[in-house]
């Protein structure tokens, strides 16, 4: 099955999966639009779902729904979801985009150093998954799903 995948610079068709063989993951710490720190060692215990966007990609506006519905479901429990938007507008741009979506989830302005802590991004959407004792498990170029999320989780 393809998915539309935006890259940077343009869209193409194609859908990655990944899985990494529970390699410990670098320490990262993001700042949110409000101002909160998230550190990989703060999700220790839960599963931690990163997922790189971006407001101008079609894919990523069909995925954010799914990650709502994802965070609802588990917040406070058993996985945390952060997206990084990675938008070169403004932040009010993002904050806006943020409201009118109905975004729940920490999201952080992206930039290259974060991507450098988190993990290289050919496309949007990424999604890099850690499990809960902080070891990245796996990594998709293209949409998840709160099913295919939880899936993934229920067989590990």
């Amino acid at each position: 099955m393809f998915k539309l995948i935006c890259s940077i610079r343009t869209c193409f068709a194609i859908a990655v999966l990944i899985a990494a063989s529970n390699v410990m993951a670098g320490e990262f710490t993001l700042e949110d639009m409000h101002g909160n720190s998230h550190r990989l060692t703060d999700y220790r215990g839960k599963w931690l779902l990163v997922n790189f966007w971006a407001t101008w990609c079609p894919p990523c506006l069909s995925e954010i729904p799914e990650l709502i519905s994802l965070y609802k479901a588990h917040r406070g429990k058993d996985l945390q979801v952060i997206g990084i938007a990675m938008d070169s507008g403004s932040r009010q741009k993002v904050a806006d985009f943020i409201r009118a979506h109905g975004i729940n989830y920490p999201v952080v302005m992206g930039e290259r150093r974060i991507v450098a802590q988190i993990g290289e991004i050919e496309a949007l959407p990424t999604s890099y998954l850690y499990n809960p004792k902080g070891e990245l498990v796996s990594y998709q170029a293209g949409e998840v799903t709160r099913a295919s999320v939880e899936a993934y989780i229920l067989k590990k």
